[in-house]
């Protein structure tokens, strides 16, 4: 399998400016990533940015960058620019790393690679894990995906779905035991040439509405396939508090 991993990373942030170079323990936390990403068995991993402080960084640490654009709406155009600029055929299959995520269990990133490898009509593979708790279930920053029986994605929305009828409707204690939850992990695979199609579709309603790039896949008719995730994600990093909170999970 011809897996490359692209790690997005941007200076600019409302609420983190500078995120990727943010000091965890002895490293920034892009080198972290970027380990984690090594540890996967990835054949080329790469930070793609288009700030040369990050590209510095990167570099000092023995790391690869790629200059990108400035104008990239998201994270996902900025890989496609990364796969063009590489010249990476169509059937590679491409790990989408968020820059934020220093916890990231290496065996996810191979895991859903792998998934990417074993379904040939999938689009983009991704990852989820169950949800167990009504908070997380309402929490419209937990984003919840909804399958068929083959493990394809039908939906994914920042709603409680599927919406259980009576119980929920109900203000039942608990969840239904018979309902399936899942919250999904923002970690994607990609076929390059996938990719390339992808980010010349225009954003759909629905993902403009709930906010989730992954819309416009099945809004064009593309199939995203799920696996259960075989371990926890680990601490995601969004705010400096979710540093600090990173840090102490870390031992950093």
């Amino acid at each position: 399998m011809d897996l490359k991993v692209v790690i997005p990373a941007r200076y600019a942030s409302s609420r983190f400016p500078g995120k990727p170079l943010a000091r965890l323990g002895d490293k920034p936390m892009v080198q972290h990533v970027y380990e984690r990403a090594l540890a996967s068995g990835a054949g080329e991993v790469l930070v793609a940015t288009d700030d040369p402080r990050i590209a510095w960084a990167v570099e000092a640490f023995g790391g690869e960058s790629c200059m990108t654009r400035a104008d990239h709406r998201s994270g996902t155009d900025r890989i496609a620019e990364v796969a063009d600029i590489r010249g990476w055929s169509e059937d590679t299959i491409v790990v989408n790393l968020q820059g934020d995520e220093p916890a990231i269990p290496p065996a996810l990133i191979a895991q859903v690679a792998e998934d990417m490898d074993a379904h040939a009509e999938a689009g983009v593979t991704t990852l989820s894990t169950p949800i167990a708790r009504s908070a997380e279930l309402f929490d419209p920053h937990a984003v919840k995906v909804v399958t068929d029986i083959a493990g394809y994605a039908l939906y994914f929305s920042r709603a409680p779905i599927p919406w259980h009828r009576d119980e929920l409707a109900a203000d039942w204690p608990g969840l239904p035991d018979d309902t399936p939850f899942a919250r999904h992990i923002g970690l994607y695979a990609y076929r390059a040439g996938f990719l390339r199609k992808f980010v010349q579709w225009a954003p759909s309603p629905l993902e403009q509405a709930e906010a989730l790039e992954q819309l416009r896949v099945l809004w064009h008719g593309g199939r995203i396939h799920v696996s259960q995730a075989a371990e926890l994600p680990g601490q995601g990093v969004d705010t400096p508090e979710d540093l600090e909170q990173a840090a102490r999970l870390m031992g950093g």
